[in-house]
């Protein structure tokens, strides 16, 4: 395990964690038992890496290969889908391609929001470069992605003519389903959403790993960080603690957790933390509140909210060691700046936040990753899912379902009928 956990300022003592261990231990049991629905994840990276002859190893390198042909072919790669269906692509690609050169396609996604100005942006695109479609739904009718693959379709067609065909894609059911009789009947090359997986689970399936493939980042380095995660008898006591920590946070007030990053490019992974967890601990009147603050630029911003507002959350910082080619500040910014880096400079912003929001009261959590690069960005998702998988648990709610969301959509349903 690359990861470092530092609960030494949560204000949780492994006296208070202890009155949880056996809860912890009975959710770590029922997670990795194999009967739990929509668990799947949970043994993913090992079966992807250690057993060759399985179906989903001969997926990978179709998968593989598909990526290879899809950037041989086009310079914007655009995926349709909503959720889980593009979150985890999108939080991996902008952390990853902000550290490393990649010779990948650019990927955009659509059908996550209904902006017609947006879906312009993104059209025009597709009129000016050489472009692949790709469509995430387990069902095919889900409304956004529904209504921005029709449009983009016809895009396509406009363009390609009969060719269009060979140049869309699908991630949808293994048999059932709008997107799948579709795809049969277009003939969309597609694969698969498991079954046994949640879309907020699913970076490690096709749903997440083909768009990451396709923007050229080593997807077999992801994956075995991941499994290496996994196996590592290490990560289960920090993963836990981390774990129980928050539960016991949230049992003394403080419910609501601030994810907070000093990067830019960590933007869409606390984005994706925070469908993780919300989606997963919030229900039967439950959970912790996700939410996110980068700094240092919400410094100037929630900064005095949180040295001397209601004091209702706690924070867990997710800090990046090695940050890569530094920039030195010129002599023209004068003392005490001139002579320093940007990145030293952001080094003491971590500490001096840390100092001054522990001082105020604050509990603040520590996640240090060695770099960004895609094998520790696989330990970094397998940690966060098993987390949180086993502090839903113990706080007596499932965490692979989400009945509150079909609520809004036959909401949204009735009123798209009146139109």
């Amino acid at each position: 395990m690359n990861l470092k956990i530092d609960l030494s300022t949560s204000g949780i003592t492994g006296d208070v964690r202890a009155l949880l261990a056996e809860d912890c231990q009975a959710a770590k049991e029922k997670l990795w038992s194999g009967r739990e629905d929509f668990t799947g994840w949970v043994s993913l990276p090992e079966k992807l890496t250690c057993d060759p002859a399985n179906e989903l190893q001969a997926e990978l390198a179709d998968l593989k290969k598909t990526a290879e042909e899809i950037r041989a072919k086009c310079e914007l790669f655009v995926v349709t889908g909503i959720g889980g269906s593009y979150m985890g692509a999108k939080c991996v690609i902008d952390a990853i391609c902000a550290h490393e050169d990649t010779d990948g396609a650019e990927v955009v996604f659509a059908g996550c929001n209904m902006s017609a100005a947006y879906h312009r942006e993104i059209i025009s695109k597709m009129r000016e470069k050489e472009t692949c479609l790709c469509v995430i739904s387990k069902s095919g009718g889900t409304t956004e992605p529904l209504a921005a693959f029709s449009i983009l379709k016809e895009v396509m067609s406009e363009k390609y003519g009969d060719e269009a065909t060979s140049r869309i894609y699908a991630i949808t059911d293994k048999e059932t389903g709008r997107l799948r009789a579709e795809s049969d009947e277009a003939g969309y090359k597609t694969f698969i959403v498991p079954d046994d997986i949640g879309g907020r689970y699913s970076v490690l399936t096709p749903v997440g790993l083909l768009p990451i493939a396709v923007a050229g980042i080593d997807v077999d380095a992801l994956i075995e960080g991941a499994k290496d995660m996994a196996i590592d008898p290490g990560w289960k006591e920090d993963a836990a603690s981390y774990a129980v920590t928050r539960v016991a946070l949230s049992r003394s007030g403080k419910w609501i957790e601030i994810f907070e990053y000093f990067h830019p490019e960590l933007e869409f992974f606390a984005e994706w933390l925070k469908q993780l967890f919300g989606e997963s601990e919030g229900k039967e009147g439950k959970g912790i509140f996700p939410a996110s603050l980068m700094f240092s630029r919400d410094l100037h911003s929630m900064g005095q909210f949180i040295q001397q507002g209601k004091q209702m959350f706690f924070e867990t910082m997710i800090i990046i060691e090695d940050r890569g080619e530094d920039i030195l500040i010129p002599e023209s910014a004068g003392a005490p700046l001139a002579g320093k880096s940007l990145e030293q400079i952001n080094g003491c912003a971590i500490k001096g936040v840390a100092a001054a929001h522990t001082k105020a009261g604050v509990p603040v959590i520590k996640i240090y990753l060695p770099k960004m690069d895609a094998y520790n960005m696989g330990q970094l998702i397998y940690f966060f899912e098993m987390t949180c998988g086993i502090a839903a648990y113990i706080s007596g709610v499932n965490p692979f379902d989400q009945p509150g969301v079909e609520a809004y959509k036959a909401e949204m349903r009735a009123e798209i009928e009146k139109l």
